[in-house]
Parts: C-alpha cells; structure tokens; sequence
C-alpha cells in the first residue's frame, strides 16, 4: 500500500519533466498503463535518456512508437469520414479526441491514447450523416431508441483501429445547441486532408473535456481522476492563445458546475503544475473534493466511504434541476437522501475497474 501510495505523485513528477528521484517504476509504470499516460512519458524519456533503466526507456518508446501507428491509421479514419460526410453537404464538428487528431502538431500526435472518434453533426444532418458513414462500409453498433432524450449512433468497421461516436448535441450545452450559428462561433474551420470540417476553440475545447469527465463519466461524484485528460488540459493551456479562463468561468451556470469545473482545474494546478488562477482554486468544497481524488487514488479502499461527500453538492444538484427533476426535488426535499436506484449505481460504479481512472 505504501508503495502504491506514492506512485501518483511519482508519476506526476515524471510528466511534469522533474529529475527522477527514488521512483519505484513498477508502481509507476503500472499506474501510467492504468491511467492510460504511458504514451506521454516519451518526453520525460527522451530528456532523462541516460539515467533511466533500459527497460523503462524501451518500454516507453515501444509504447509510444505503437501509438503514433494507431493515431495515424485513426487520422486517416477521421478525414475518409470527413470527406464522406463533406459529399452530402455535411461540415461536422470534430470533438474531444478528433479535435486533437485535426489539430496537434505531427510531432505531437503519438502522445494521447484515445479509441473513438467523437464527430458533431447538426440535427437536420444527422441522418444524412449516417448515411454517409454507412456508404463507406460502416455499421450500426449502438444507437438509443427513439424516445431517448440523446441522439448518438456508434458506427464501426472491421479494419479499424477506433468507433466513431456520431453525436447531435455536443456534452456541454453552454458552448453547443442545436442552432448552427450559435455552435460555429465557438469554432474555426480546419482543412484535414481533402476534408473540411469545424474544430472548437481551446476554451471550449477545455470545458467540454472537464463536463465529459465530471458529469458525464461521473468523476465527480465517484472523486475519479483522469490523469490522460488532465495531461490534455495542460497541453491545451500550453498551445497558441492557451485556455481563457474568464471566458470558461463565464459559462459556470450554477454552484453544482462551479465546484465540478473548480475541482478539476485545481487537481491540474495540484498535479501537473498548470498556473490556475487563485480564485479558481481556493474554494473549500474543490478543496475537499481534490483532498477526496487524492485520497482514493492512493488507498482505494476509500472509496466506498467517500461516497458520502456526494451529500456536499446534493442540494446544488436538486436546486439546478430541470424539468421533472426538479418538481419531484421539491417534492422530496433538498436534502433528502438519493434515490436507492441511484445509490446501486454509485455504490457499483465506485468499485468497478474504469478504464484510464483512478
């Protein structure tokens, strides 16, 4: 346990660029292939070359040379895609790993894991999407029933290396709806290939990332780090222009999304070094939460214990309901416990093995 315990701040040294000093590189090698960041060590490797045990250095660069192939064949992937969809009159809004993909620098391209491709179409285009991606070879894996409040269709094909994850509606709605004027300004348009298609900003880019893992994956009510997003965050703070972060704060619609999107940057300060203004990081309830992450990520058997700190942000989350979710929350109270439904889910999820979390 004690070795486990210092391999997160281990790592994180290495992908911050700091001397190796007393690493046990079992631990951290372990830690970086469950956190999905392995790739990312390659400049730590390449700068502490000479230092670092053979097997470390070779196992790094067998891992990062592998993945520069499997991103390579996903681009190529992503802009025969493009260019299907461009066919039918449809200029798609690349998301997440597929904005990475359109954007890095070629030198930079091997340095993320990722399985999908997440593209954004517009709601009267959805259909003429998939036909598209249907004309190329590919085949309906999943798709929600009809009466379901998201449209995704998940498309695959046999030679591929990743799905692609068709979506109507991007994770944030403070950034997308469904009008297109409203969603292009949040983006640039980008040649891929023989393809064209839309890439959003660095801001926008930033908060979808931190909405998918808080909300929508369930990072912060589980107290989950994903160390592989964190690492992109940063990166996306480091590019041309960086993350504006009075922009990103402006779309913090409520408490619950406050100390959601709070937690998260302090957990990049904390972590990676990334210079996060103050106010961003001073509040106790992300406080707590980060002290939570961290708890967890060294001794997992915290995390059932843990759970309870959900009740901090349970009334938030009640109060900034919508829809029937909030009559039924007004009906039971603020702070009446969840629902049992609710609480298996949590109580299953917190003790599952989740791919790239910790």
């Amino acid at each position: 346990m004690a070795r486990h315990s210092t391999a997160l701040t281990s790592l994180c040294n290495c992908l911050q660029g700091m001397p190796p000093v007393d690493i046990e590189w079992t631990s951290v090698i372990g830690l970086a292939n469950q956190t999905l960041t392995t790739p990312a060590l390659i400049d730590f490797v390449d700068k502490f070359a000479q230092i670092l045990p053979e097997d470390v250095r070779t196992y790094v660069r067998h891992i990062y040379s592998r993945n520069v192939l499997r991103n390579n064949r996903l681009l190529a992937q992503l802009e025969e895609a493009v260019v299907a969809m461009n066919g039918l009159g449809i200029t798609p809004i690349l998301l997440k790993g597929a904005s990475t993909l359109a954007s890095a620098p070629e030198e930079r391209r091997g340095v993320r894991l990722m399985s999908d491709l997440d593209i954004m179409v517009m709601p009267d285009e959805a259909e003429r999407a998939v036909t598209a991606l249907g004309a190329i070879g590919y085949q309906v894996h999943e798709r929600p029933p009809p009466e379901s409040k998201r449209w995704y269709v998940e498309m695959n094909r046999p030679q591929d290396v990743g799905t692609i994850d068709l979506q109507r509606a991007a994770p944030d709605s403070a950034y997308f709806g469904c009008d297109r004027e409203h969603a292009l300004s949040h983006c640039f348009a980008a040649r891929l290939g023989r393809g064209s298609a839309y890439v959003p900003t660095t801001t926008c880019r930033a908060l979808m990332l931190i909405i998918h893992d808080q909300f929508q994956d369930f990072g912060y009510w589980l107290g989950d780090l994903d160390l592989r997003h964190l690492l992109e965050l940063r990166d996306l703070n480091s590019s041309s222009g960086g993350i504006d972060w009075t922009e990103l704060t402006s779309h913090m619609s409520g408490d619950l999304m406050k100390n959601a999107v709070e937690t998260q940057l302090l957990a990049l300060a904390e972590l990676l070094g990334v210079d996060i203004p103050r106010p961003l990081r001073s509040r106790l309830i992300p406080r707590l939460q980060f002290m939570r992450q961290l708890m967890q990520a060294r001794y997992p058997v915290t995390r059932v214990p843990f759970l309870a700190m959900t009740i901090l942000d349970l009334r938030n989350y009640r109060r900034e309901g919508t829809g029937s979710e909030k009559t039924s929350a007004r009906r039971r109270g603020l702070w009446t416990v969840p629902r049992a439904s609710t609480l298996e889910y949590l109580l299953r999820a917190t003790t599952a093995v989740r791919t790239g979390k910790v």
